[in-house]
């Protein structure tokens, strides 16, 4: 879906494509995008469509680079979805900037976006485009810290649920949050390449504001980073931890099956030699004390295995 948004009094307000002000910037939102939206795209923005697919190939890295119409560059953002297996994971948004006109493009739809559409954050300015995309990018880390706090949250929900019973269910839970931080660290690192490669290249004309919102932005990618890989080494440390747990409680099910088995192979063995080897109306009928002696063989037999598995400490 696209809609069409331009800035008044320094709120983003939504107009239909009829009804735009050619004098104002106009930001271009594509999202979940379809066949008719890459066709729209490409005829009215002159987008190429091989940089239409970049954009929706979920595996994008971010990068930057120009044309002669139009700046591409692509950022990986974060994006929660609590429907799917895996409830956090990064998505490549493209932003295509050309002449007066600033174009995103996305995949799916997130909850960044939805900040900027509904004027949730503030000093944005459409008028200054590189600016703008420098906020984007400030939105994107500020999200990643978000969902990496909310992971660690989840994790030790999942820690806590797991010493009262432990179930695969809770171990797949604590995997698939294990690869949330593995695509958040992609991410981040390919931002940051991004961002380095906005500093030192001349694509984008940044004034000394911009860049040091830049430089702010940087810092955030890094503590990003270092939470990421902080988190990462935490969970991955805490899933070996538990599947230990489970393998270890695994053994001592498996031995408590055993004794019980070594117990009731004593009274089987016992009845069965009598069984084949004496006959049993005779036996029975001439000797009034054989159960008697059944029976002590059996307590016995019995009391020897419990004392032996106690003294080895095997209950």
């Amino acid at each position: 879906m696209i809609t069409y948004w331009q800035q008044e009094n320094g709120r983003l307000v939504r107009r239909e494509q009829e009804s735009l002000d050619p004098q104002l910037n106009t930001w271009v939102d594509a999202r979940s995008v379809t066949r008719e939206d890459i066709r729209i795209l490409e005829e009215e923005y002159q987008i190429e469509q091989e940089h239409i697919l970049d954009i929706l190939d979920p595996d994008e890295l971010s990068r930057i680079e120009r044309e002669d119409d139009y700046i591409l560059t692509i950022a990986r953002i974060p994006v929660f979805s609590p429907t799917g297996d895996i409830s956090y994971f990064t998505a490549p948004l493209g932003i295509i900037v050309c002449d007066k006109t600033i174009v995103t493009i996305c995949w799916t739809d997130c909850e960044m976006l939805k900040d900027i559409s509904t004027n949730r954050m503030k000093g944005l300015n459409l008028a200054d485009i590189p600016a703008f995309i420098v906020k984007i990018l400030s939105r994107a880390d500020t999200m990643f810290l978000r969902y990496l706090k909310e992971i660690n949250r989840r994790s030790t929900s999942i820690q806590h649920e797991l010493q009262q019973s432990v179930k695969n269910n809770e171990l797949i839970q604590l995997l698939n949050l294990e690869k949330s931080l593995e695509f958040f660290t992609t991410s981040l690192k390919s931002n940051q390449l991004l961002l380095e490669k906005l500093r030192k290249t001349r694509i984008l004309i940044f004034d000394s504001d911009d860049r040091d919102w830049l430089d702010d932005v940087e810092i955030d990618n890094r503590q990003a980073i270092e939470m990421t890989d902080t988190y990462s080494n935490i969970l991955a440390g805490m899933v070996d931890a538990f599947a230990s747990v489970i393998s270890n409680n695994l053994n001592i099910v498996m031995k408590k099956l055993t004794t019980i088995s070594l117990i009731l192979m004593v009274p089987t063995f016992i009845t069965s030699f009598f069984g084949m080897n004496v006959k049993f109306g005779c036996f029975f009928s001439s000797s009034g004390w054989a159960w008697v002696v059944i029976l002590v063989l059996m307590v016995v037999s019995l009391s020897v295995i419990f004392w032996i598995f106690k003294k080895h400490r095997m209950f």
